[in-house]
């Protein structure tokens, strides 16, 4: 996932994984600033800062309002978010599957889903992108850089759930 461009001066570097990635430099030349936790938009009054774990739930919630998204998340996710629905008091992470950057004005987001058989993925993953993008951009006021849907099984009709829980409302 690329990093959302900042409004300061930007290097691009590359991560030991190969993926590029642009950093803020600081004050100092050639310095870089730490990764943010939070969009922060300022205005007249006061500002607002977003926390990320904010965006992440809002792409969730979009990303599951589209027909033919089964589940969220990879194999592994999926069942350590059953088990934790069976610990008492504990709930499942409303995020799970979802990732995001978000900078100072701009976010981008990774999804790993599961589609639901017999759904077109190419227009599943379009409808999904534009819903998620909306919905960030209407919601926080950000822009969405970037929306990668990794489709990550498929769910085949009478197949029971490996992870024992419920289709994603």
């Amino acid at each position: 996932m690329s990093t959302p461009e900042a409004e300061n001066t930007t290097a691009n570097t590359t991560t030991s994984a190969g993926r590029a990635v642009r950093t803020t430099a600081g004050p100092a030349a050639g310095a870089v600033a730490p990764r943010r936790s939070a969009a922060e938009l300022a205005g007249e009054h006061g500002s607002t800062t977003i926390a990320d774990l904010v965006v992440a739930k809002i792409v969730a919630l979009a990303t599951r309002e589209i027909a033919g998204v089964y589940a969220l998340g990879g194999g592994t996710a999926r069942m350590v978010g059953a088990v934790r629905q069976r610990i008492p008091g504990a709930r499942a992470s409303e995020s799970q599957g979802v990732s995001v950057e978000v900078g100072e004005r701009q976010a981008a987001a990774d999804i790993d889903l599961v589609v639901e058989y017999g759904v077109a993925i190419p227009d599943l993953a379009d409808a999904v992108r534009g819903n998620v993008i909306n919905a960030v951009e209407r919601i926080c006021g950000l822009q969405v850089t970037e929306v990668n849907v990794n489709v990550d099984d498929i769910h085949l009709p009478g197949e029971q759930d490996d992870t024992g829980g419920p289709r994603v409302q």
